[in-house]
């Protein structure tokens, strides 16, 4: 027969694009290195940290959640990257088979918040009143909050009374903190044009009406600024999410088809 022998070395012969071979590594290779820095934070967190704090006001350790989905995000990085290179078959479909499993529950996830979204608001208005319970316990929570407060234009979990909760700034007649009655300073609104900066602005603002500390704080609370960010953003949140699951989707799909394609050429020559 004329026909080319199985198993004859051809030099000009290639499973797949290297174009789609080397996307689909650089994709995976990202990822790689993303997950590396989060295990990496994670062990550092863990070593460095106590996680009394954090789990008094959260419902798991965020280094353990970081170690979590970093190792899991190392090990899908890294079937994607030595399948992609090896052209591994295996490896491949075990990539594809967790990127399924992870986009179906990202999907379960985001029906179930949609649904029960009373409870979910209900769950993160404990945790954040939680929080403002140990603000001055940990420092890497207390630059957490203020960040939030600062990004968010919002202060406290539903208004900015919810600062009561905290020993330092509780507005019982016994407590002797210089802070009673206030807010922090993140709460504040700065006016861009000022030179100097009042970092007591929030002296006192719990004993004002909500109109009134509204000229000098951000009188909201957080939790009704998140929802309005989430729902302002969704169609982005969603576009982000697909973006970055569908092109790896389709690459693979492609790899994998024109794998099979060329060893079923190569077994019928």
């Amino acid at each position: 027969m004329g026909g080319r022998r199985r198993g004859a070395p051809d030099e000009d012969f290639t499973f797949v694009s290297p174009v789609v071979k080397y996307l689909l590594f650089l994709f995976n290779f990202i990822f790689w290195l993303i997950s590396l820095v989060m295990v990496s934070i994670g062990v550092y967190a863990r070593i460095t940290k106590h996680a009394e704090t954090a789990l008094a006001c959260l419902s798991v350790d965020p280094a353990m959640l970081l170690l979590v989905v970093g190792v899991l995000m190392f090990f899908l990085t890294f079937c994607g990257c030595v399948g992609s290179l090896r052209e591994n078959i295996c490896l491949l479909q075990t990539f594809c088979i967790f990127l399924t499993v992870l986009f179906i529950l990202q999907l379960i996830a985001g029906i179930l918040g949609f649904v029960f979204a009373d409870k979910a608001r209900n769950r993160v208005t404990e945790m954040l009143n939680k929080a403002i319970i140990y603000y001055r316990e940990d420092i890497d929570l207390q630059n957490l909050i203020d960040f939030g407060q600062k990004e968010f234009g919002c202060c406290g979990g539903v208004t900015y009374t919810d600062w009561s909760h905290n020993m330092y700034f509780n507005c019982s007649d016994g407590n002797p903190s210089i802070e009673r009655c206030s807010v922090p300073f993140s709460c504040c609104i700065i006016a861009k044009d000022k030179g100097i900066v009042n970092t007591m602005c929030g002296r006192g603002m719990q004993e004002l009406q909500h109109t009134e500390a509204g000229e000098h704080i951000h009188a909201n609370g957080c939790i009704d600024q998140l929802v309005n960010w989430i729902h302002s953003n969704l169609f982005l949140l969603g576009g982000i999410a697909l973006g970055l699951a569908i092109p790896q989707k389709e690459l693979l799909m492609i790899f994998t088809c024109s794998r099979y394609k060329n060893n079923y050429s190569l077994q019928l020559s």
